[in-house]
């Protein structure tokens, strides 16, 4: 049976932007598994498999459902042992618990600042009205407000991509030599921003460049295919 990755999508089933969602298909080409996707907008996301689930990706494989891209990705190294894996033992997955803590509280905020309002109008309009109720209960501004509190020039990202910069400089990837799910913990965000910004804000060169750009030409160009709204 194939495998089916509900996912977030933009006014468009072809516009899909989400960070995690990315982690999760990113996975799934690793393992070179075979998978459906489904679509989903904002306001289709409560009614996924039946309404059980608030949130994406979900991911179906057979009579097995599994929330949150960490949770796919280690289902799916569990269960398919003879693949690539996307931990490379216990010690990884563990460690990569730590990238995704300094991934949510780093760079998601940084790329946050930089693309809210941009995905606000890559939306369909029943979609633009639960996500600008959703996100300015949260920020207690207008989204308007919200965006023009923070520069444009990227530096903030800049700071926050540092550390991986540094480690790039000496390796291919976080994995080492090859991709593992920890690059696709980081690359999730920036491929988020790469899908909904209007303005280019990503390295242009150097090591970080270098990585994205490797990563968004792996499996066949999945990523670098994507559709974005700049």
């Amino acid at each position: 049976m194939t495998i089916q990755l509900y996912e977030l999508c933009g006014a468009t089933e072809d516009h899909l932007f989400s960070p995690h969602c990315w982690k999760a298909r990113m996975s799934l080409a690793h393992k070179g598994m075979d998978f459906t996707s489904a679509p989903v907008p904002f306001t289709k996301v409560a009614s996924v498999e039946n309404g059980e689930y608030r949130k994406v990706p979900v991911l179906r494989d057979g009579d097995t459902v599994i929330e949150e891209s960490y949770e796919i990705a280690k289902y799916l190294d569990r269960t398919y042992p003879d693949k690539p894996s996307l931990f490379v033992g216990e010690g990884g997955e563990a460690l990569t618990a730590f990238v995704i803590s300094w991934a949510t509280t780093q760079i998601h905020p940084a790329v946050g600042k930089l693309c809210v309002y941009d995905i606000h109008q890559s939306l369909a309009p029943a979609d633009q009205e639960f996500f600008r109720a959703s996100r300015e209960k949260l920020f207690g501004c207008t989204l308007e407000e919200f965006d023009a509190k923070f520069p444009k020039n990227g530096e903030a990202l800049e700071a926050a991509l540092f550390p991986l910069k540094n480690l790039l400089s000496r390796q291919a990837y976080l994995g080492g030599e090859a991709p593992v799910f920890a690059d696709y913990v980081v690359f999730g965000p920036l491929q988020w921003m790469r899908t909904t910004c209007t303005k280019d804000h990503l390295p242009q060169e150097g090591p970080v460049a270098d990585w994205f750009n490797r990563l968004l030409d792996l499996y066949g160009g999945m990523a670098r295919n994507a559709k974005t709204m700049g």
